[in-house]
């Protein structure tokens, strides 16, 4: 296996886990491409300094509380499909975190961006390098057939534009993901993640400027995110792939439903993990 050297202003953030941690995120399996890193560029070096570059974050900061994570798949492909909230893709950095802590082997989750992400100086690299791929249907096909977890926000850029008192109630939910799902016969692990609505209130956006690409300027309440309590939850897979054929995965009734049971089991977590916390900060 060929290696890959990481920039000296990136190692050093392997220091921020503890030695344990990160040489078990470092001996992750990942497909060599023949040039020290995968066809879409993780490395598990990389993994390891994103965890560390998350961990005062996930630690210390948000204080992620996990719950359910032996719902995710130990090998092989699955779809993961979670809310989406707090004007800044802040969730997706925790949920990645969360899935490379708490899964055994660990699993770098390929979280599905969006196409202006790709965009952002040094971001995408460092993105790409953590597992990230941009939201195309070659690479969620791809992705899946080598048996990898993606994570997907099927609310999209609405998820985290929506004002705050909208909070936990879910946009639009897209379908792809079941398709995909349906095709390639593999399970949908709901996720649904709480604190994250009240990280950072948008107070208001700008649609007229848009910044490598995105949407729009949002103008946030507070300089910061605030220090809520995270909680990951994460549900029994939906089996839609048992319930449907992969001949029925070009049919709008068929993938309608199938979304419709994903946003249900969405729904159910954030009522319960809303039920559950004992407030925003704790």
């Amino acid at each position: 296996m060929t290696t890959a050297r990481l920039p000296r202003a990136i190692a050093p953030l392997r220091r921020l886990l503890d030695r344990a941690t990160a040489d078990r995120i470092r001996r992750m399996p990942f497909a060599d491409a023949g040039h020290g890193y995968d066809k879409f560029g993780l490395h598990p070096d990389w993994v390891a300094c994103g965890a560390g570059l998350m961990t005062p974050l996930y630690k210390t900061w948000f204080r992620v509380t996990s719950h359910g994570s032996e719902h995710v798949p130990s090998r092989g492909g699955a779809v993961l499909a979670c809310n989406h909230s707090g004007m800044i893709p802040l969730d997706a950095m925790m949920v990645w975190t969360d899935l490379v802590m708490q899964t055994d082997p660990p699993r770098a989750p390929r979280v599905v961006m969006d196409h202006f992400v790709g965009g952002m100086p040094f971001l995408s690299v460092l993105f790409a390098r953590v597992g990230a791929v941009g939201g195309s249907r070659a690479n969620f096909h791809e992705l899946l057939d080598s048996g990898e977890l993606v994570l997907v926000f099927p609310e999209g850029v609405p998820g985290i534009a929506k004002p705050f008192k909208d909070r936990y109630q879910l946009r639009p939910w897209r379908e792809g993901h079941v398709e995909m799902a349906i095709r390639h016969g593999v399970p949908v692990v709901p996720v649904a993640v709480i604190g994250a609505e009240e990280q950072m209130p948008q107070l208001a956006k700008i649609d007229g400027i848009k910044l490598f690409g995105t949407p729009h300027l949002p103008i946030p309440a507070t300089p910061v995110p605030l220090p809520v309590h995270y909680h990951v939850h994460y549900g029994p897979p939906v089996a839609v792939h048992e319930t449907w054929t992969p001949q029925q995965s070009n049919d709008p009734e068929v993938l309608a439903e199938a979304a419709a049971r994903v946003r249900d089991a969405v729904e159910d977590l954030i009522r319960v993990g809303l039920a559950q916390r004992e407030g925003i900060f704790r």
